[in-house]
């Protein structure tokens, strides 16, 4: 059993009562620290934190890419610490936040939304993909959600490339989280990320678009559907937002010209 999981003692109602052993997600918080100084506290499943840190440093714009972190220490405790680079200033104040990020909801501010429009401005031109391979995410995904499998309680986000070949999985309670932990991951092995699309294992919110907009994604995909503000953010980035992607279709709200093989 992995740290993500854990297993309580339950009643269990199906035709009969049962009382049983049940595997749940763990959720904790976790403090991430700017040269020291707390930032934040986020609601997230444990593991991968150095890619969570990281990755929530750049999508909230804190950092401009993982040059601007020399490491990613443990201060024990669920603290991680992100060092700066010499010569890299931030204002920790500036991003410093005075509440919890829950683990439905990320955290959203002004400082993120400005983020976008520097960082995230000019989103590449690419992937282009088609139908046929966004059709085929989901199965990919799913046979990669380890921790989902136990549990049922488990967002998950991937990185995908052109030819639907899943890159990367990350798992957490929150799909920003995963966003997260995906895009630090992705950072530590090559900056700026290259032409991959992003699968979210729910819907497509505004921040899940934030943060891919600021990681240099351009294609976003869900099995759910897309909110109102999260297709207007991409429409203003020029970004593909893809939703319901689920039981043989989905449905592209913007940004159709990166799927190819779309006939009305």
């Amino acid at each position: 059993m992995t740290d993500a999981v854990s297993t309580y003692r339950v009643v269990r109602l199906r035709g009969s009562v049962e009382t049983v052993e049940d595997s749940l997600v763990v959720e904790e918080p976790m403090e991430i620290r700017l040269d020291g100084v707390p930032i934040a506290v986020v609601m997230r499943t444990p593991g991968d934190e150095p890619d969570l840190a990281l990755g929530f440093a750049i999508t909230e714009g804190i950092v401009t890419g993982p040059e601007d972190v020399t490491s990613v220490e443990s201060l024990g405790e669920g603290r991680w610490n992100l060092k700066l680079a010499d010569g890299v200033t931030v204002d920790p104040e500036q991003f410093k936040r005075n509440f919890y990020s829950t683990s439905s909801c990320g955290v959203c501010g002004k400082a993120s939304i400005d983020a976008i429009r520097v960082a995230g401005s000019s989103p590449p031109p690419g992937p282009i993909v088609s139908a046929d391979v966004i059709l085929s995410l989901p199965p990919r995904l799913l046979e990669r959600q380890d921790a989902f499998h136990s549990t049922g309680g488990l967002h998950a986000a991937a990185a995908f490339d052109p030819s639907g070949e899943v890159v990367a999985v990350r798992e957490d309670i929150g799909r920003h989280n995963a966003t997260d932990k995906l895009v630090g991951h992705l950072a530590r092995q090559e900056w700026p990320i290259p032409s991959v699309g992003l699968l979210v294992s729910g819907r497509v919110s505004f921040e899940i678009v934030q943060k891919a907009a600021v990681a240099g994604i351009s294609l976003v995909c869900g099995v759910s559907a897309a909110s109102s503000l999260a297709v207007d953010l991409a429409n203003e980035f020029g970004m593909t937002v893809v939703g319901f992607l689920r039981e043989g279709g989905f449905t592209v709200y913007c940004g159709e010209s990166r799927v190819s093989s779309l006939e009305s």
